[in-house]
């Protein structure tokens, strides 16, 4: 299959074996850009990809599927801060709030509404002339920085919709090979359930061994707290699940 290699500034496709390891992969690359294999994080939706283990242990690896390739460069200044200050604007009103480079769409509007008591549901938020659509992406991903000027538009209450009556949907979690050996698990769960309660209910049931675990639907790293329905979960759709964590890349 072709994966697609994303870098600053370019992008460019690579033939991938089912069974080839993330560190042939970089040998690849190695021998494409010259950079070394010891100088490169691959990654999948901020997730990295470890050089032990191989494409059969991504199933979120598929053809086409894009590839992050981040190159290790020189250390980060001492002055560097994770913290910034934006501008947040009004229609007749601009106010200054102190944000975290990987804080999420999501955060931010909470911070308005502790601020500016505006209701979450009523905010639409923009940054040069785009909306900030997708609430679990952090700020970086969308290129804000120190004292970028986000614009909130508000809905009319006649727009804001019922929330829907909650769905059954059947899912079918999808392990690696590595775990449970690729073993794939029919369930049922409420949209309105989040993805911890999806965990839960695999631990309760002895499903899954006692550790830490990542969802993933459609090439998306799934948020803990978040409902299935805020995923856009729908059904018959596969959910993906591997051991560890979320850890984002500082910018």
């Amino acid at each position: 299959m072709r994966g697609i290699i994303v870098t600053k500034g370019c992008e460019f496709f690579i033939e991938v074996g089912n069974q080839e390891l993330v560190v042939e992969i970089k040998r690849k690359i190695e021998q494409m850009l010259g950079v070394p294999v010891d100088s490169q994080t691959l990654s999948v939706c901020g997730w990295e990809l470890m050089d032990g283990l191989d494409m059969e242990d991504y199933p979120i690896v598929t053809e086409g599927t894009k590839i992050d390739l981040t190159i290790k460069s020189k250390a980060i200044p001492p002055n560097y801060s994770n913290k910034i200050q934006i501008i947040v604007k009004f229609s007749a009103r601009k106010i200054n709030i102190g944000v975290d480079r990987t804080d999420t769409v999501r955060s931010l509007k909470e911070k308005i509404h502790i601020i500016d008591g505006t209701p979450i549901k009523r905010m639409s938020l923009f940054f040069s002339g785009r909306e900030l659509e997708e609430e679990f992406r952090n700020l970086s991903e969308y290129g804000i920085h120190e004292f970028s000027e986000i614009v909130v538009f508000l809905k009319t209450m006649n727009r804001l919709r019922d929330e829907p009556p909650s769905r059954k949907l059947s899912l079918v979690v999808q392990t690696s090979s590595s775990l449970l050996n690729a073993a794939t698990i029919p369930l049922e769960m409420r949209d309105t359930s989040t993805v911890n309660d999806l965990r839960q209910l695999l631990l309760s049931r002895k499903i899954l061994p006692v550790d830490d675990y990542l969802f993933i639907h459609k090439q998306r790293i799934m948020h803990e707290n978040c409902s299935l329905r805020w995923h856009g979960v729908e059904n018959g759709d596969s959910l993906y699940v591997f051991k560890g964590t979320v850890s984002r890349s500082e910018y």
